[in-house]
Formats: C-alpha cells, sequence, structure tokens
C-alpha cells in the first residue's frame, strides 16, 4: 500500500525499507530537557528513524531513573546527558531548572559540534526556551526544526489555573520559537493551527507526525493475576503522575465506587513516576484506598505491557481543559496497540485518537467518569468490541510506521 505524504511526492510502504539513504550525509542534533533517552519515547523514535534514514544523530538530554551515564553510543545514536539540579515546583524552581539545562544545552551543543558536527538541529519543548541554543547556530548556518511535544501557555494555565505574567511570557516564548524554526513538527492537528495562527507559519512549513506506538516495542504480554490482589478485575493506567493529569479525580472515582457502589471486586494499578507521585500516594492513603489502588513508580516496560495486558480496561483521567483538549495523549494510543477499552472525560484529541474504543464521561465528573467504568466491566462483548477497535486502528492507521514518511517529509524541507 503507498500513501502519498505532504503533498511531497513521498510515499509509505508498510515496512519502511523505503527511508534507507534518503537523509544520507545529514547530521542532526536533537535536544529534549524534561524527559531522558530513550525513555523518551517519541524522541527515541524519530532519532532512530532518523538515523534509518541514513543522518547521524545525537541527542542531548537530562539524566534520569535508570540513565545516568553522562555518554552513550546506542543503536548508533550519541546520547550526551547533563544533570538537572531538582524538579521544579515553583517560580524559582523553573528558574533554576531552565537556566541549568540551557547552560548544559548550550555546553554539550558545542561539544556535539566540535566532535560530530551538525546541519540541524532539532529541539523538542517544554519549555520553549531551546530556540536560545539555536540562535547561536543559526548565525553559522545551521537549521532549526521545532517539534511541538505542549502547549506551554496552555499548561501553565493547567498547572497554576491562572494566567498573569509568566503566561504572558510562555506566549512570548512561543512566538519567539515559531519565528526561529526554519520547520515545525506538529503532533496534531490542533498543534498545527496554533502553529499557522499563533506562530504565524507558513503551512507548507509544518508537519504533523503524531506520536504512533511502535508495534515492534509494544506488545501483549501474558496476563499476571498477581496484579489483581485477589479480585475480579483490573483497571489500568500508563503516564506521568503530575498536577494536570487528573489522578486525584480518579480517585474519586475509585472511591465512588467502593464506598458508594460497594465494588471492593475492583483492583486499580497505575503505572508512572513524577513530582505529585508522593502527594497522590498520601491521598489514596487518606481515602481509605491504598488496599484498591497500587502505584508501581516508574516502571520498567516488561511491568508495564503486563499490567496493560492484564488489565480490563484502562483509563485516562486528564482533566478537560485546554491544554488537554488540544494535545494527544501517547497512552491512549498504547492502551489501544494492547487491545484494551478506553475509559476518558471527552476532549477533542482523546475523541479523534480512541474514537469508538472509548467512552466518554462528562467532563470533570468521576461519578460518571467511575459509572462509565462500572457501565464497561458488565459487558465483556462490548469490551471485546471495542478493544479490536482500537488494535485495528492502531494497526492500520496510527502505528508509527505512518509517521514515518511526513518525519522525512520535514526533513527534506529543512535542506542545510
Amino acid at each position: 500500500m503507498d500513501m502519498t505524504v505532504h503533498e511531497k511526492g513521498i510515499t509509505k510502504t508498510e515496512d519502511n525499507d523505503w527511508i534507507a539513504g534518503t537523509l544520507a550525509g545529514r547530521r542532526v542534533l536533537m535536544i529534549v530537557e524534561n524527559l531522558p533517552v530513550p525513555f523518551d519515547r517519541r524522541v527515541w523514535q524519530e532519532a532512530r528513524t532518523l538515523r534509518s534514514a541514513g543522518a547521524e544523530v545525537a541527542i542531548i538530554c537530562p539524566t534520569g531513573k535508570g540513565y545516568s551515564a553522562r555518554y552513550e553510543l546506542l543503536d548508533g545514536i550519541h546520547v550526551y546527558r547533563h544533570p538537572l539540579p531538582l524538579n521544579a515546583s515553583g517560580a524559582l524552581g523553573y528558574l533554576l531548572e531552565y537556566g541549568a539545562a540551557l547552560m548544559w544545552e548550550t555546553l554539550l551543543s558545542w561539544k556535539v559540534l566540535f566532535r560530530h558536527g551538525f546541519d540541524t538541529l532539532h529541539g523538542c519543548n517544554p519549555p520553549d526556551l531551546i530556540f536560545l541554543v539555536a540562535w547561536q547556530f543559526k548565525l553559522f548556518g545551521k537549521r532549526y526544526v521545532f517539534d511541538h511535544h505542549d502547549i506551554n501557555p496552555e499548561l501553565y494555565e493547567a498547572k497554576f489555573n491562572k494566567r498573569g505574567l509568566f503566561w504572558y511570557l510562555m506566549l512570548a516564548f512561543e512566538w519567539l520559537t515559531f519565528k526561529t524554526a526554519d520547520t515545525v513538527i506538529s503532533t496534531n492537528e490542533s498543534y498545527r493551527r496554533i502553529a499557522l495562527e499563533r506562530g504565524g507559519k507558513k503551512p507548507e512549513d509544518v508537519f504533523v507526525v503524531r506520536s504512533g506506538p511502535d508495534l515492534s516495542r509494544v506488545r501483549i504480554v501474558p496476563s499476571n493475576p498477581k496484579l489483581r490482589n485477589g479480585r475480579d478485575f483490573l483497571v489500568g493506567y500508563v503516564g506521568v503522575m503530575g498536577d494536570q493529569e487528573g489522578i486525584d479525580l480518579l480517585l474519586d472515582a475509585v472511591r465512588h465506587l467502593v464506598f458508594d457502589r460497594g465494588r471492593t471486586d475492583i483492583q486499580f494499578i497505575l503505572v508512572g513516576g513524577g513530582s505529585s507521585l508522593p502527594a497522590l500516594e498520601a491521598l489514596s492513603k487518606n481515602m481509605g484506598l491504598t488496599e484498591y489502588v497500587t502505584f508501581t513508580g516508574r516502571a520498567p516496560d516488561g511491568l508495564l505491557f503486563e499490567a496493560l495486558s492484564t488489565a480490563d480496561i484502562c483509563v485516562n483521567p486528564d482533566r478537560v481543559n485546554p491544554m488537554n483538549d488540544k494535545s494527544t495523549m501517547n497512552k491512549i494510543l498504547e492502551y489501544m496497540a494492547i487491545g484494551k477499552p478506553i475509559v476518558q472525560f471527552d476532549v477533542t484529541e482523546g475523541r479523534f485518537s480512541a474514537g469508538a474504543a472509548s467512552l466518554y464521561a462528562k467532563a470533570n465528573d468521576p461519578i460518571d467518569f467511575a459509572e462509565k467504568i462500572i457501565e464497561l466491566l458488565a459487558d465483556p462483548a462490548l469490551r471485546a468490541t471495542m478493544g479490536a477497535f482500537g488494535r485495528e486502528r492502531v494497526e492500520t492507521q496510527m502505528a508509527w510506521t505512518y509517521e514515518v514518511p511526513n518525519l522525512i517529509a520535514a526533513y527534506k524541507n529543512v535542506q542545510p
């Protein structure tokens, strides 16, 4: 099956063997601040694709749990890591974190330039400050690709529930980022509209590259009954434990299920780490839910896929707000790749991704969320139908292999 991509005459085949050599001679430096590589799956998939296309690739990222080596050569990709002082939680904390990151990114960029060379700098937000690194190298003719992972003004508003001075700073940094970028990679159509309308980019310079799951990595494994904690059903969540992920709403839904509906036959497993994990564990304990909710913390792929494969349904409790409404959540696509039915609140991009693979609760209503879980658990046939729909949608439309041509087209658009 062939598919024309972004009107550039680039076609896609099922195995993507065609990409070999398409970027031969290119040298790329990728910078990501908020997650280490290869833990950041999107960045790692992009880097491996660029490498398969013949480019030499280096990545600058922070250290993190399980990723402490300051330099590694992984799959032919040079990975340079730097420390960060803390997980920021306030204005001073963010200033320290971003300042330290920019210092390390600048120093390591020059190191990569002299050691390997690069013609294209590929910046992955958040935050929208990597343009400050890119400015230095654009003076020498280097090109800048902006990979738009998060919409920062909306992220700030979701985190702090206000606008104010820092919100306007986020808008200014976003505008400067778009003006600096020669090519923009958007994760979905909502982000593409922001690049065109708020960023003033030309349509031909903005490419949608979704975060499709790699089906060679995301896999169904044998279930583990122990994860059910002796209960009949298991509900799974995978993702970051942060302020804006709505885990508190999920815990409210669990409390309704256990104490109002008497559903002591359901176990919840929450896989992931983040700055809010200790507070959420304390909240679960205070609500009397400890025996019904398992927090694993950041987990290796083996446990992650075991949890998803064992789960009867999976959930995404992200609040309905401008940030989450316009953002594509990787967890949704991973749930679908494992063939699991989903419950989530009704947001634009979440509905686009999942379609009939999900039930949609009323906005930020944990009671309705809980009732949707009950509805699904009561209907095995519906669960099977929804799970099969999601898996087929990923296999035929949304796996990473379908995004590869768009990534290559973006790089063809930004010739050194």
